[in-house]
């Protein structure tokens, strides 16, 4: 195959990205190709075809760094044409972290990471430990030994975990969930943005909403475009440094090839498809829409009412019943990577109905969504 320096598609447009390399709009998640090392090398091979030069990858990701090591070799790709991104979980001693990035970059087959990311800093104990503790001793040996070129985390977290996280000073970009169908996390995108930090948008696709397989009734409200492509141009248009794709075959990066240069504002065509879509929602749910105003929190029994409310506002607006199962499903069964509890956990206490603006009926919005959306229980992808 040609390499990415010889290969016309590698017009395909750059960001900045911190501190390191600047990285293609898209990104290639290295999570999900990983029945064979084969099935990798050939998902690689796509993604250098369409210009994505930014690989992202993690020791929790079953043998993902394994895979990819043995794909750059038989490549023959040399890491100055790419730009690497690897984790590390927080929590560990100073000597296994020190040990962990290192098997990390043997597995890889590298000297220098360009990237590496504290892997879920969802808890204040995870920030203090790459603040204060063993994580920062690992990660200012890493960078003072020139084995990685940056730092920067990941976060399922709160909003104010991430602002912490954002403006600690540690941190040269952050990989937050970023979607079309959940704007929360967007001003702390273009916080870290205005602060020189890259920002990496997390599962846009699948995370977003299932995009990939969108339900009659999404692809009438984001018609004349397809939702995965509205989603996608909605978070280049707000200027996220690049957008993850887990790719698990070469057609999955089809969008990924068609928007390689597509770096520029939303077109009028697009702003009003995402206005209509809106619209759709709000007019299907009526007085039930939840606005996600956020008001309503505090909970004194800590059920997420924004969160568990917008996935009803998909369900019964958009028809997106599938991907609001599967993530009501994870509620109380991920960790700290997700909602601790669902609206079962309502007491109908009522404090929250006051401070609702819209006047909505949570507690019985939140039995009607559980009856909704619940079923089995769900679980992350490297649970």
């Amino acid at each position: 195959m040609e390499l990415p320096s010889q290969n016309p598609a590698n017009t395909a447009s750059r960001r900045a990205f911190g501190k390191g390399p600047a990285v293609s709009l898209f990104t290639l998640g290295t999570m999900r190709a990983l029945g064979a090392a084969s099935e990798l090398q050939q998902v690689l091979e796509a993604a250098l075809e369409v210009g994505i030069n930014h690989l992202e990858t993690a020791p929790a990701y079953g043998k993902s760094e394994q895979y990819l090591g043995l794909a750059l070799s038989r490549l023959a790709l040399k890491p100055k044409e790419l730009v690497i991104t690897s984790k590390i979980l927080p929590g560990l001693g100073l000597v296994e972290a020190k040990q962990q990035l290192q098997r990390s970059l043997e597995r890889l087959g590298i000297t220098h990471l360009n990237n590496l990311a504290v892997h879920g800093i969802n808890q204040k104990e995870h920030l203090q430990w790459a603040v204060e503790g063993a994580g920062a001793e690992l990660l200012e040996w890493a960078l003072s030994e020139g084995l990685v070129g940056q730092v920067g985390f990941s976060s399922h977290g709160n909003p104010a975990l991430i602002k912490a996280a954002i403006e600690s000073g540690l941190f040269s970009f952050a990989n937050l969930h970023l979607h079309l169908f959940d704007p929360l996390r967007l001003p702390l995108a273009q916080m870290a943005l205005a602060r020189g930090m890259g920002v990496l948008a997390i599962s846009p696709a699948d995370k977003g909403g299932q995009l990939y397989a969108p339900p009659p009734l999404l692809q009438q409200h984001c018609a004349p475009f397809h939702p995965l492509e509205l989603a996608y141009r909605f978070l280049i248009a707000q200027g996220i440094s690049s957008l993850s794709i887990g790719a698990a075959k070469p057609s999955d990066l089809n969008w990924a090839q068609k928007l390689a240069k597509a770096d520029g504002p939303l077109t009028a065509a697009e702003s009003d498809a995402i206005k209509n879509l809106q619209q759709q929602a709000q007019e299907r749910l009526g007085s039930s829409h939840c606005g996600q105003c956020r008001e309503c929190l505090p909970c004194p029994n800590q059920v997420p009412i924004p969160e568990l409310l917008r996935l009803r506002n998909l369900a019964l607006g958009h028809n997106m019943l599938s991907h609001a199962k599967e993530r009501y499903g994870m509620a109380g069964n991920a960790g700290h990577w997700f909602e601790q509890h669902n609206a079962s956990a309502c007491a109908a206490c009522g404090d929250c109905v006051p401070r609702c603006p819209l006047n909505l009926p949570i507690p019985a919005l939140l039995t009607e969504t559980h009856q909704l959306l619940a079923s089995k229980a769900g679980r992350r992808l490297w649970d």
